[in-house]
Formats: structure tokens, C-alpha cells, sequence
């Protein structure tokens, strides 16, 4: 039997320029005394984060300041946090920072809480066993400093295993902050291909839950606690998704090359929690579970405006640069619904034929990619052909996103994927 039915979980965010500086009396409200406060050692010097530490400060709620978290985290950058965090006595968590600060106070949450006797038991299968989070877990309120991964508005917290050099996660619907704080004035930091990665990462969100497998093609569960997080394309999803499309198509490049361009910024950081609500209920598919090992396996590559102190492919980018393919290969499930996100995103599909859906998306994807600087496929951040069995390899196990592909890919298909990948344009 098909599933009859979607569930549509509901994030709490608050938008306005300057509402960091409200963090204190919410957690007052939330009734904390000590909170954790969760971020990285660049974010730590500049002002995003000192707003949030003199707003607590001044509410009277004592902060503990956690400022090393990894730039894209691991489970090793992981167990790191969760041991400082275990040596005190928190009320709350707040985290100030992209995707990998708020997964990152995502994990500390649940793993001081519901401590488990092995890492791996809240991991999502096959890679880890999938245990349901047991209970309530303290409050946690994001505020994001870019505007990409819509963390703030998912239940979804995700990690390089370094043991198998991919990407892989924990989901369920009580990691969901309790409250994001959509600040613009943080996002003014953001170094343009910081902008870029994350506003692509936007992008490419809101086309995978679009075009993600229809909720009522799964099965149906044997208990409504067992509905997934990422139930597959769904009639509210699909608002969040194409109004997110839209909004990047008209501000994603002003917000890149103009970071004085307020107007921009503050579409762009809606669009990341829009296409977050939008994806945190339908799910993402093929880009995001090729995007894992793209991660996992970098060798030397490092992008301007990112940490140096080791190789890595930002998030956005290792997802885009496969997006192309990708959608080039699954317009044939649905080319309508491929043809619908390219027009949100401002290409012309008037009089486009079915069998042309696939490739107008991809065109609209790629003009993006030049126009941003972003690097030309995965040869430009250090891959080859010889590579594509690892990452087939790092791909396979992904299984809660690439299930919700609309057109099946196996590991023949993924590695004509991933060739198909290695030059963007």
C-alpha cells in the first residue's frame, strides 16, 4: 500500500534586521540560566557573534562560549564539542554561525541529552542504526551568518564520517531549533564565495524537493512515528520551493557581488529558511547524496574566503557541480516539474518541449555557476575519471536522499553521473 499521507513540520523563525540583539530575552523566556553558546574561531572575532554574546550577557544569563567548531564538520570535530559541552551544566544552546555551527549545536543537543552507547546509533542507516531520538531535547535557538543551508528551520544534522570519507547524517524532527533568528546584518560578513556557495546550496534545495519523488510514491509506514522527515514532494513543499527559486533568481547575484546591497541580503537569507521548510519536508535527492563523498574524498582543493587549515569543497559548491547532470538525467520523470523550476528561475520555456526540460534546467544552473566564479565541474576541484568508483562507492549508502530520486540510479548510473560532472560547461 502507497502512503496515504504528508506531515508538514513547522519551523519558528523571526525575521528582522537586528533581532540577534533579542537572543537574551528569549532564552529568559525559555526559562535558562546557562546557555552554550556555539560557534567557529572566525565567527568568534566579529560581530555577529559578539551581538549574541552581549545580548545574553546583559539579559543576565550566563554564556559559555564554544568556538571551535569545523568548517564542514566531522564526527571527529563532533565528539570534540559534545565532550566540552558534556563537562557543563546547560539550560540552552545558541548557535551563531553557517550549516556546520548549527548541525554542529544540533548534535551537542541531542548527544548530552540521550547520550548513546555508541556514536553511530542516532546515524541514519545503513551507515548508523537509525535510533529515534527519544524525548525532548533542550532549547536551541540559530542564527545563521549565511544564507544557504536553512538549518535553522530543519531537524537535520549532517557530518563527514572521516572512516568512510563521505557525508552522512542524523534526521528527526526533534533537532529542529526551537526559534531561528534571521538576521541580516549577520550575513554581512559573508565573503562573496561564502555568498555563493551557500545562495547555490539554496538553489539547489529547492529543486531536488520540487522535483523529489511525490510523497504518495512510498510506501506506506507501519506507525505515523515512523513517516520520515523527507517524505517526498508534497503540495505545501512545493510552495516554500518555487517562491524560494524565485527569490534567488532575481537576488542571488546582487547578493554576491554587492554585499552592500541590504535589500538582496535579506531575500537571500528568507530564501535559505523558505527552501529549508520547503526541503525539510519533502527532502533533496541525487545532487545532495553525490555531494557526500565529493566532500569526503577532497585531496588539496581550497576555495577563497574559507578556513585554510585544511582542503575542502564548501558544501554548495560540492553540491552544484552536479546538479546539472543530474537534472539533465531525471527531467525524464517528470518534465514538467523540471521545466516549472527553470521558469522560476527565469529561463524562457515558452514553446520548450518535454524532451528539452532536462537541459533548459541545466543551462539555467550552469549560467549561475559561471556568473559566480564557481569551479567548472569536479576536474576543477581536483577529480578524475579514475575517481568516480570511490565516489559511486560514498554515494550508494545515502540511501535517505537518493531513494527520493524521481528516476532510479544505481551504481552504473551514478558513475555516468559523476563523468558527466567532471566539466560543468
Amino acid at each position: 500500500m502507497n502512503e496515504i499521507a504528508f506531515e508538514m513540520a513547522a519551523a519558528n523563525v523571526r525575521f528582522g534586521p537586528g533581532v540577534t540583539r533579542e537572543v537574551g530575552m528569549d532564552l529568559v523566556d525559555l526559562g535558562a540560566r546557562t546557555a552554550l553558546v556555539v560557534t567557529d574561531s572566525t565567527l568568534a572575532r566579529l560581530p555577529p557573534v559578539a551581538a549574541a554574546l552581549a545580548a545574553i550577557e546583559a539579559a543576565g544569563v550566563k554564556a559559555i562560549l564554544y568556538d571551535r567548531v569545523r568548517v564542514e564538520p566531522t564526527d571527529v570535530s563532533f565528539r570534540e564539542a559534545i565532550s566540552f559541552a558534556e563537562g557543563s551544566s546547560l539550560d540552552a544552546i545558541v548557535a551563531v554561525g553557517g550549516g556546520s555551527v548549527i548541525d554542529t549545536a544540533k548534535a551537542i543537543n541531542l548527544y548530552t541529552t540521550y547520550p548513546p552507547n555508541d556514536f553511530l546509533d542516532y546515524v541514519n542507516a545503513p551507515i548508523g542504526k537509525a535510533k529515534p531520538v527519544p524525548g525532548p531535547l533542550k532549547p536551541l535557538i540559530a542564527i545563521p551568518t549565511t544564507a544557504g543551508t536553512g538549518s535553522e528551520t530543519t531537524g537535520v544534522s549532517i557530518f563527514d564520517l572521516t572512516a568512510m570519507h563521505a557525508k552522512t547524517g542524523i534526521a528527526s524532527r526533534r533537532l529542529k531549533p526551537t526559534l531561528g533568528l534571521l538576521d541580516p546584518e549577520n550575513t554581512r560578513t559573508m565573503p562573496p564565495q561564502v555568498a555563493a556557495s551557500s545562495g547555490l546550496d539554496i538553489l539547489s534545495h529547492a529543486i531536488e524537493s520540487f522535483t523529489a519523488l511525490p510523497y504518495n510514491a512510498r510506501a506506506y509506514p507501519a506507525s505515523p512515528s515512523l513517516r520520515p522527515a523527507y517524505q517526498g514532494a508534497n503540495p505545501i513543499s512545493d510552495i516554500w520551493a518555487l517562491q524560494a527559486l524565485r527569490m534567488v533568481a532575481t537576488h542571488l547575484v546582487r547578493a554576491v557581488e554587492d554585499p552592500s546591497d541590504d535589500q538582496a541580503r535579506e531575500q537571500m537569507i528568507l530564501a535559505a529558511s523558505y527552501a529549508g521548510i520547503g526541503f525539510g519536508n519533502a527532502g533533496v535527492h541525487l545532487p545532495h547524496g553525490m555531494s557526500y563523498p565529493v566532500s569526503g574524498h577532497v585531496r588539496s582543493f581550497r576555495a577563497p574566503g574559507y578556513p585554510a587549515e585544511h582542503p575542502l569543497v564548501p558544501h554548495g559548491f560540492s553540491v552544484i557541480l552536479n546538479a546539472p547532470a543530474v537534472f539533465r538525467y531525471t527531467a525524464a520523470a517528470n518534465p514538467s516539474r523540471h521545466l516549472q523550476a527553470a521558469d522560476a528561475l527565469g529561463a524562457d520555456v515558452s514553446g520548450a518541449r518535454d524532451a528539452d526540460a532536462g537541459k533548459i534546467l541545466a543551462d539555467r544552473i550552469t549560467w549561475f555557476m559561471n556568473r559566480l566564479g564557481v569551479p567548472n565541474g569536479l576536474r576543477a576541484v581536483g577529480y578524475t575519471s579514475a575517481d568516480i568508483p570511490a565516489l559511486v562507492e560514498g554515494t550508494v549508502p545515502q540511501h535517505r536522499v537518493t531513494k527520493l530520486s524521481p528516476r532510479h540510479a544505481g551504481p552504473d548510473e551514478l558513475a555516468a553521473l559523476f563523468e558527466d560532472a567532471m566539466v560543468a560547461w
